[in-house]
């Protein structure tokens, strides 16, 4: 478990499901991030047993509440196509709509970054964005990630297109430069 000022990242559970399901229907959510809208809480728990469950994924919860209303990974080597590297991964996340525009996300993604380079000792973390998706580029611009570079036709699975994407990148060194300016 992982605290901030305002919320918990924990593991997610099968109990997650009705609000997993709650969020992840809206869709303004998934689609911007490469997934389909779920159709129902029995799919809403197959994620979370097949998908929700790596490593390093937590559900984002206000402190005061154990409601999940968002996700967030770290995508550890063999289960990311950003990095062959053990000490880099990619950063993945989303947030039900209703938290929009509170600061969440990038509070979580500080916290991530923390965990990612202190506690699992990575070097460099990943982390892009669909093209049009400008929560997502404004999440990464706010904590301080830096452009790396831009695909062309990029296959997005679930959705069944092919999109632009646009890839970002935070190395250990300047995440401790900015960690250092914040202070």
């Amino acid at each position: 478990m992982l605290k901030t000022k305002r919320l918990i990242l924990r593991k997610w559970t099968e109990k997650d499901a009705d609000n997993l399901f709650e969020y992840a229907k809206e869709p303004e959510v998934g689609p911007a991030a490469g997934w389909q809208p779920h159709k129902s809480k029995e799919e809403s728990l197959e994620i979370i047993r097949n998908v929700l469950n790596g490593a390093e994924c937590y559900a984002i919860c206000e402190k005061g509440t154990d409601k999940a209303i968002g996700s967030i990974e770290l995508r550890l080597n063999g289960h990311t196509d950003m990095t062959e590297r053990d000490d880099e991964c990619e950063l993945g996340y989303w947030l039900g709509k209703p938290f929009w525009g509170k600061g969440y996300m990038p509070e979580a993604v500080r916290e991530m970054l923390r965990h990612g380079f202190e506690d699992l000792e990575m070097t460099t973390i990943w982390c892009g964005y669909y093209d049009g998706n400008q929560k997502s580029k404004r999440v990464q611009e706010k904590v301080g990630f830096l452009y790396h570079h831009t695909c062309e036709n990029v296959p997005v699975p679930l959705m069944n297109e092919v999109r632009i994407g646009h890839t970002n990148v935070m190395t250990k060194e300047h995440w401790m430069l900015q960690k250092d300016f914040e202070l």
